[in-house]
């Protein structure tokens, strides 16, 4: 049997096209990844050899950048004398304690509305998603006020609240459509053998788990890079990496090898995060966007 090969001919057009497309992928890639290589090689030079740059239009001079001794001191200071190891502590609760607490609560209230029709619920529903539409500085006040009044700011507990007031409705609007996209009669099978309606829950859990890994993929990184909340919640015994890196630039002098070393500390965990559930962050992002 003959085999068929599906021959494609390329109009000049599409050629230039494609020709543009790469050089915008590859400018997009470089603009990407250049700052974040410049921080992390800078993080292990001295001040002195951090500022040492070619003359201006001295392409060959770019080797300058390279030619360092390199050095720790910048990381241990951060972590032997300005308590950074607090601070990475605190991200981290902070960050996985919000996504926890939102997929436990998002889930259950997308479920139901998802699941359960009653009066009002498409208002109801609307009412969630719309407390994302004002900016958080609108509501920063009233809510620093709260938090004061219960004296939650500077800690933990508060800054977990802080971050669930703002992911939660997040949550129950991505994790319904992943609901609506689980037929009902594998929950009605599990109810006529007779489990109960919080059993059958459990029982499609399993079915949704790539949508709600993705969206605590998205908690996590959003809890992790802020820093208005962190700033002003958790000012005092909650505060986070990126506010801390905030305070390394002070009036008379800016600790640009700290900085640097601060920024590849808060950084790295989420590029490596990113790396390793990327498949697993598309196939959730894109589970229940076709309907059948």
């Amino acid at each position: 049997m003959a085999s068929r090969e599906i021959v494609r001919y390329e109009t000049p057009l599409s050629k230039a096209v494609n020709w543009c497309a790469g050089v915008f992928v590859a400018f997009y890639v470089v603009w990407t990844v250049l700052p974040i290589f410049i921080m992390f090689i800078s993080s292990f030079k001295d001040l002195l050899e951090a500022f040492n740059l070619p003359a201006v239009g001295d392409w060959a001079g770019i080797r300058v950048f390279f030619e360092f001794t390199p050095t720790s001191k910048h990381y241990y200071e951060l972590f032997a004398n300005l308590g950074f190891t607090t601070y990475l502590f605190n991200s981290l609760v902070a960050a996985v304690g919000s996504a926890v607490v939102s997929v436990v609560l998002g889930s259950m209230c997308a479920y139901s509305l998802s699941r359960i029709d009653f009066k009002g619920k498409k208002d109801l529903f609307f009412w969630i998603i719309s407390t994302r539409m004002a900016p958080v500085v609108a509501v920063m006040v009233p809510l620093y006020w709260i938090f004061r009044e219960l004296e939650l700011v500077g800690t933990l507990p508060g800054l977990i609240l802080a971050y669930t007031t703002f992911n939660l409705p997040f949550a129950i609007w991505i994790l319904k459509g992943f609901f609506d996209n689980v037929p009902y009669a594998i929950e009605e099978a599990q109810m006529v053998d007779g489990a109960t309606r919080f059993q059958a829950f459990r029982a499609i859990l399993p079915l949704v788990a790539p949508g709600i890994g993705a969206f605590v993929v998205l908690c996590v990184l959003f809890a992790w890079n802020d820093y208005l909340f962190a700033a002003i919640i958790g000012s005092g015994g909650a505060k986070t990496l990126p506010a801390a890196t905030r305070e390394l630039v002070q009036p008379q002098n800016i600790q640009w090898g700290q900085i640097m070393a601060a920024g590849v500390v808060t950084t790295l965990p989420m590029m490596f995060l990113g790396l390793v559930i990327r498949r697993y962050l598309v196939t959730g992002l894109t589970m229940g966007a076709v309907k059948e």
